[in-house]
């Protein structure tokens, strides 16, 4: 008979902790940061990238609509970061140095994206959600929606994670 360990987990602060630190690294990837991406919710299997439109991120501007590449970007930023809170929560143990290493390993192997509906708004919100996080290979579904709830596009993406 084999005996498991009963599962190990963080404490509300340091939890709370590991994500302001996360969310932190996060706002300060140059190119999150130029486009002025924020977390604005983590778990460990869904998280919320926001995106404000400003006039450099418009792509059609008769129409005053985001750009599609803003969109991937924040698609696939979105379902990057639900792996790292997902592997964050896996490999609870490890400390915050652990996880760097691990979270620094991660790339993008594959992202598809289906554009919906005119990406007219002030406020975008992209919705990632893990589907599997293997011991190689991580899975995600990313919406992107406005502020009136308007799907705008969906996702689908790889993520290498070893």
């Amino acid at each position: 008979m084999t005996v498991h360990p009963p599962p190990v987990h963080r404490s509300s602060e340091a939890q709370a902790e590991l994500e302001a630190i996360m969310a932190d690294s996060f706002a300060k990837v140059p190119f999150h940061e130029a486009l002025g991406l924020c977390i604005v919710h983590q778990s460990p299997t869904r998280s919320q990238v926001e995106i404000r439109s400003r006039p450099d991120l418009i792509g059609n501007v008769l129409h005053y609509r985001l750009h599609g590449g803003a969109i991937a970007t924040v698609i696939d930023a979105a379902g990057g970061y639900a792996i790292c809170a997902a592997m964050a929560e896996k490999f609870c143990d490890e400390n915050m140095e652990q996880l760097t290493h691990r979270f620094a390993r991660l790339g993008t192997i594959d992202m598809r994206i289906d554009y919906l509906h005119q990406a007219q708004g002030q406020r975008f919100v992209a919705t990632g959600n893990v589907l599997r996080l293997g011991g190689r290979i991580a899975s995600v579904y990313v919406t992107f929606e406005n502020e009136a709830g308007v799907l705008v596009a969906s996702g689908s993406a790889a993520y290498i994670v070893s």
